[in-house]
C-alpha cells in the first residue's frame, strides 16, 4: 500500500509543471513548437498541447523529447533539477548554428573563415 501513495505521488509531483518546463526548455535550446515536434514526429498542435499546465504526453515521446533538448528524462519530468540554464542569447546562438549546419558545405566554409578572423582580431586586440 505503501508503494502506490510514493508512486501516486511521484506521479503528481512529475506531471506538475512539465507542460511549462518543456515549453522553457524548447525555448532556452532556440526551438519553435513547429521544429521541435518536427524533430519528435508530431504536429505543432500537439507540442502546444503538451505544454500546457496538465499535459501528460506519451512515455515514449519522453525519451525523444529529452534527447532533443539536451537533458535527462528526470531533468525532463522536473524529478530532478535541470543542471544547465541557457540564456536567450545562448539560445539564439544555438539556432543560428542550426542553421548554419543545413548550409551547402562552401557556405559553412565562409561562415567559419570570418569567426576565425573575427577570434583572431579579438586575440590580437586582447593582446595589445
Amino acid at each position: 500500500m505503501i508503494q502506490a501513495a510514493y508512486y501516486a505521488d511521484l506521479m503528481k509531483r512529475t506531471l506538475e509543471g512539465f507542460g511549462p518546463r518543456l515549453a522553457e526548455l524548447r525555448k532556452a535550446r532556440g526551438l519553435t513548437q513547429e521544429e521541435l515536434g518536427q524533430r519528435v514526429g508530431v504536429s505543432q498542435r500537439m507540442m502546444a498541447y503538451y505544454e500546457q499546465e496538465d499535459a501528460q504526453p506519451p512515455g515514449a515521446l519522453l525519451v525523444e523529447l529529452a534527447r532533443i533538448l539536451e537533458v535527462s528524462t528526470d531533468e525532463l519530468l522536473g524529478v530532478e533539477p535541470l543542471k544547465e540554464s541557457v540564456s536567450a542569447r545562448q539560445a539564439r546562438i544555438r539556432k543560428r548554428l542550426r542553421q548554419v549546419e543545413e548550409l551547402p558545405p562552401a557556405d559553412q566554409r565562409a561562415i567559419l573563415k570570418l569567426v576565425d578572423a573575427l577570434v583572431v582580431s579579438r586575440e590580437i586586440e586582447d593582446d595589445s
